[in-house]
């Protein structure tokens, strides 16, 4: 079983590194929910290209009104 090394690092099972696709030096990143459960993810280059793409935009709107109106007051 994996530990949590001092620099809290953990070392993945080689079978579970095989099923997940994962690879030295694979860019990852890791979420944690309510109950504690972690999950890792492995980043893809360009998998979110064209997410955006359709979504209408209010050009009368700038930056920093936008990031404003995101702000709980």
């Amino acid at each position: 079983m994996p530990k949590i090394d001092a620099k809290r690092r953990v070392a993945l099972p080689i079978e579970q590194c095989i099923v997940a696709n994962l690879n030295a030096g694979d860019v990852i990143e890791t979420f944690v929910d309510r109950l504690g459960v972690i999950s890792i993810v492995k980043k893809q280059p360009g998998a979110a290209k064209g997410l955006l793409k359709g979504i209408a935009t209010n050009t009368k709107v700038n930056e920093g009104e936008s990031l404003d109106s995101g702000l709980v007051k």
